[in-house]
């Protein structure tokens, strides 16, 4: 219970930048996506 209680902190701290980092990850997620297969189209 101690941990659903520290991640609903956290989240309820950090909303202010929560779009903001799911857009930065979701970022993260597409570059690494077409790093993985730059060598295909080489």
């Amino acid at each position: 219970m101690t941990t659903l209680r520290t991640l609903k902190t956290i989240a309820t701290r950090s909303q202010d930048t929560l779009l903001q980092d799911a857009i930065g990850a979701a970022a993260l997620v597409v570059m690494l996506v077409v790093a993985l297969h730059l060598p295909a189209f080489v």
